[in-house]
C-alpha cells in the first residue's frame, strides 16, 4: 500500500501543500520546527482519520484557521482510492473530523513518545498493545471503548456513598452484579486479543531486534495480568467477587485489563529499570517494526511506515542496520535533522512549511532530479 499524493490546506504550519512522494523510502530532512513531523501527522491522518500525536484535533488546523483539509490518493495492487478529510473547529472550543474512510489503509508510526512504551507508566504499554491489536482485529477498539464505559459505571457504584458505607454488602452486590458480568465478558475478550498480539510481537522481535542491534541479545515481551492464565469470563467474575470488600473500601475496580501491563526484558533484565536510553529507544523502534508483518497478514495490505527522527541517539552501525531493515518495507517516510546515507531514497528538504526535492547528489552519491 502506498500514498500516491497528498494535498493539505491549513494543516498545522502548512498553508497549502501538494506532495507526491516516492513509492519506497522518502527521507525528509531539515532544521527542527519546520514541519517534518507535521507532514508525517498529515500522512497518517489521511490514512486513518486520526493523529498519532494528539487526541485534541482542535490543535491541528493552522493558527487562526477555522478548518483544515487533507486529501490524497491511497493505492494498492487492486487499485487506488481518493480520500478527503476535513477538521472543523466548533464553537465550544473542540473540533470535529469528517470525510471518507478507507477500511484497508494501515499505518505504523514511530515518534519520541514511543519511548514511554519501554520506560513509561503501564498505561502507555496498554495503549501500545491495544493500538496493535486494533490493527489486527477490527472489533478490538470498539470493545475497548465499551469496556471503558462499563468500568466507569461500575466504579461509580463503588464510589457512591450507598455502595461504600451505608448500604449492606448484599445490596451492593445487587447493584454491581450486572456490571460485573459485563466487565468480565468484555474484559476477557480484550485480554485474549492482547495476549495473541503480544505473542505475535514476540515472534517478530526475535528477528527484528538482533537485525537492528547487530548483536545476539534476546528481547522478550510478555502480557502480565493479575488473572494469571485465566481465559474464561467466569474466572474474572470470581476474582471480582473475591475482591469485593477491598474494592468497596478503595472505590475502584482492581481486576481487569485496565490494570494489566507488558513486561519487556533484554536478556532477562527489565529494560525499564536497567536499560540504557539507547537500548530503550532501539527496543521501542523494534516493537514498531515488529508490527509490520502481522499487520500486513491481517489487513492484506502493507502498512505505510512513518518514522519520526527514528535514528537519533543510535550509533552509526545501528543506523545502517535500521536503514537496511526498512529497505524491505514498501513505503516509508523517515525524518531527520541531518542527511543520512540512505541509498536509493527520495530526499526532500522541509523548511518553513514547504517541501522540495533535494537537487544534486544525494547522500549516497546518486543523482536526484530537481522537482
Amino acid at each position: 500500500m502506498q500514498i500516491g499524493w497528498i494535498q493539505l490546506a491549513e494543516f498545522r504550519n502548512y498553508h497549502t501543500l501538494e506532495f507526491a512522494p516516492s513509492s519506497h523510502l522518502n527521507l525528509l530532512t531539515g532544521p527542527n520546527a519546520q514541519g517534518k513531523t507535521n507532514l508525517l501527522e498529515a500522512l497518517g491522518f489521511l490514512l486513518t482519520g486520526r493523529s498519532f500525536r494528539t487526541s485534541r484535533m482542535v490543535e491541528i488546523p493552522r493558527w487562526e484557521a477555522t478548518s483544515a483539509s487533507i486529501s490524497g490518493e491511497i493505492r494498492r495492487a487492486e487499485g487506488g482510492r481518493t480520500v478527503r478529510r476535513m477538521i472543523r473547529k466548533l464553537d465550544n472550543g473542540a473540533a470535529r473530523a469528517s470525510g471518507d474512510t478507507c477500511e484497508w489503509a494501515r499505518v505504523i508510526a514511530f515518534g519520541w513518545q514511543d519511548l514511554d512504551i519501554v520506560n513509561g507508566a503501564p498505561g502507555a504499554r496498554r495503549s501500545f498493545i491495544d493500538g496493535f491489536a486494533g490493527r489486527l482485529y477490527p472489533g478490538h477498539l470498539a470493545a475497548l471503548m465499551r469496556y471503558r464505559q462499563i468500568l466507569a459505571r461500575r466504579n461509580h457504584v463503588l464510589q457512591s456513598r450507598e455502595g461504600r458505607a451505608a448500604a449492606p454488602v448484599v445490596d451492593v452486590d445487587g447493584q454491581l452484579e450486572p456490571w460485573d458480568e459485563q466487565l468480565a465478558s468484555v474484559g476477557m475478550e480484550l485480554v485474549g486479543r492482547r495476549r495473541k498480539a503480544a505473542a505475535m510481537l514476540q515472534t517478530e522481535l526475535g528477528r527484528v531486534f538482533p537485525a537492528l542491534s547487530g548483536v545476539r541479545q534476546k528481547v522478550e515481551i510478555r502480557y502480565r495480568t493479575a488473572l494469571g492464565e485465566a481465559t474464561e469470563a467466569a474466572e474474572m467474575l470470581a476474582a471480582l467477587v473475591r475482591l469485593r470488600r477491598v474494592e468497596l473500601r478503595r472505590g475502584v475496580s482492581l481486576v481487569g485489563p485496565h490494570r494489566d501491563d507488558l513486561a519487556i526484558e533484554l536478556d532477562g533484565i527489565d529494560v525499564r529499570a536497567f536499560g540504557s536510553r539507547g537500548q530503550q529507544r532501539l527496543i521501542a523502534l523494534a516493537l514498531r517494526l515488529a508490527e509490520v508483518l502481522p499487520v500486513t497478514e491481517a489487513a492484506g495490505t502493507t502498512p505505510v511506515l512513518l518514522l519520526d527522527d527514528a535514528l537519533s541517539e543510535l550509533d552509526a552501525r545501528v543506523r545502517q542496520n535500521v536503514l537496511r531493515e526498512i529497505d524491505g518495507a514498501e513505503q516509508v517516510f523517515l525524518t531527520s535533522p541531518e542527511a543520512l546515507p540512505a541509498r536509493g531514497a527520495a530526499c526532500w528538504t522541509v523548511r518553513a512549511g514547504a517541501v522540495d526535492r533535494k537537487g544534486g547528489e544525494d547522500v549516497a552519491g546518486e543523482i536526484v532530479a530537481q522537482a
